[in-house]
């Protein structure tokens, strides 16, 4: 029989079965650092170092505040406790009595207790929180990490910060923090908060930087620091740091609808923080950069009017007498686009930059008037004390007049009313009928000053103004509302 040729297939030298395991173990490192790395590239950081370092210099503050009123709680009778166990025990009885028409017996009044964090900043025991922790205390006990316990002293507060300064004595081999600058933050960095939420120390919570500049209606003068840190009941006055293991702010507020964490929590910036310690610590008092303008913001609509290109800057709707806006030529209807250099690109961002400036220096600003560039200096001066205060809402007579194509009706500016608003002159807004004055927001009771940037002084000038007013395009109207001047646009 012939033989079959028959054959043994091979692997090729490359492929025999110690090579293959060779490359598939080559491979799985390959693979391992591959993923490590691109690990690390999505900045997925380790905290245990840096909160091992840190958190002995971060403390929990708690405040006793004993009550105000120490009266027995009748109605109708100064009488109290100690003044009613002086009479005689039938009258003891008619005025504890729950029948009693005077309130019944008086309820005792308890301290009232609340705690919040805060960190040290200085061997010699000095201690930043927010004001809002330790309001109103009598009595301020801090306590570190080592379970050591000090009383301390409220050296000042700062409520348009919520700042507050403690200072601890008697006290020896203080840890403190390392504080950073909050200038060099950028969004979507990682950070880091340790505090005290709902009275469980030294919690460590983590995120990222959601934004910077952040305005609250509540606080001007402070650009937030906004993070999805997760910020409780007990966090505010402690730390927030970078992965330098910096404080870069200090955690103040949430943004909640329920009243716990919503992933929106703010911090006042350390740089804007220690400006406010060093003044607290050297003089108790905080002296703040004031203009003295009243200032709104510049939307699409405004921009168009005013020849801008896009909406920028702080619209100035009104300059304050004797402030040093008006010293410098500042003038409503100015729009602010820059200030010693710096962009405004929001008119939350000029307060900020003014508070900052310190009282007697000069300030280059760049504002925008009649679609022209200017530069002007002005003088810094000091934020009054009571700088929100506005005028009366405006009241007076009204006088029958014809509604025009605007849907509006205005007649001749009182002087008392005048007065009473704070303005030279204008006219008043007698009725408002549907159409472009209502459409803009002009209401009752407004009273008129300017209308595409003409001032307005009667009510023949505002005829006159109103007759020449472009078709089809908008224009702006300045209004003053309750004691405030704002800009409005209105499209005829």
């Amino acid at each position: 029989m012939p033989r079959k040729n028959t054959e043994i297939a091979r692997f090729p030298e490359t492929f025999r079965p110690g090579v293959v395991m060779g490359v598939l173990l080559m491979l799985a490192v390959m693979v391992s650092v591959f993923w490590s790395q691109g690990l690390a590239a999505r900045g997925l950081p380790d905290f245990t170092e840096l909160v091992e370092e840190n958190s002995s210099a971060v403390v929990n503050i708690s405040t006793t505040s004993e009550p105000t009123n120490q009266g027995s709680g009748f109605h109708g009778l100064p009488f109290d406790e100690r003044q009613l166990e002086q009479l005689p025990p039938f009258l003891q009885d008619f005025f504890r009595g729950p029948q009693s028409p005077f309130g019944g017996a008086p309820r005792a009044q308890q301290p009232t207790r609340s705690m919040g964090s805060g960190f040290i900043v200085s061997k010699d025991g000095y201690v930043l929180t927010n004001n809002h922790v330790v309001e109103g205390a009598d009595e301020v006990v801090v306590r570190l990490n080592d379970r050591r316990e000090f009383a301390a002293v409220i050296v000042g507060t700062d409520p348009r910060s919520d700042m507050a300064v403690l200072k601890i004595e008697n006290a020896d081999d203080l840890p403190v923090v390392k504080v950073g600058s909050s200038k060099d933050l950028k969004v979507g960095e990682w950070v880091f908060a340790i505090g005290s939420p709902f009275g469980f120390d030294y919690t460590v919570t983590a995120g990222i930087v959601s934004a910077l500049g952040r305005s609250l209606p509540s606080e001007n003068y402070v650009p937030f620091i906004q993070t999805d840190v997760a910020i409780n009941p007990g966090n505010s006055g402690g730390p927030l740091f970078n992965l330098d293991g910096e404080v870069v702010g200090i955690n103040s507020q949430i943004y909640t609808r329920s009243g716990g964490f919503m992933g929106v929590s703010f911090a006042i910036p350390v740089d804007d923080a220690m400006s406010v310690f060093r003044q607290l610590r050297d003089k108790g008092t905080v002296a703040r950069g004031w203009l003295g303008v009243l200032i709104q913001e510049v939307n699409r609509d405004l921009a168009e009017t005013f020849g801008l290109k896009r909406p920028r800057g702080a619209l100035i709707a009104e300059v304050m007498d004797g402030s040093p806006a008006l010293a410098g030529g500042l003038q409503s209807g100015d729009i602010v686009l820059e200030y010693n250099g710096e962009e405004v690109q929001l008119s939350s961002d000029l307060p900020p930059m003014v508070g900052r400036t310190p009282v007697g220096e000069s300030a280059r600003l760049t504002v925008l008037r009649e679609g022209k560039e200017i530069a002007l200096d002005v003088e810094i001066g000091a934020l009054p004390e009571d700088s929100g205060a506005g005028a009366k809402p405006a009241t007076g007579g009204r006088n029958d007049s014809a509604a025009d194509a605007l849907g509006l009706a205005v007649e001749p500016l009182a002087p008392d009313v005048a007065r009473s608003a704070g303005v030279e002159s204008g006219v008043l807004v007698s009725n408002v009928s549907p159409g472009p004055a209502l459409d803009a927001g002009i209401r009752n009771r407004d009273i008129i000053t300017e209308i595409n940037r003409q001032r307005v002084s009667s009510v023949d000038e505002f005829r006159d103004v109103v007759k020449g007013l472009p078709e089809n395009r908008a224009v702006s109207v300045r209004i003053v509302r309750q004691g405030r001047a704002i800009y409005l646009v209105m499209k005829p």
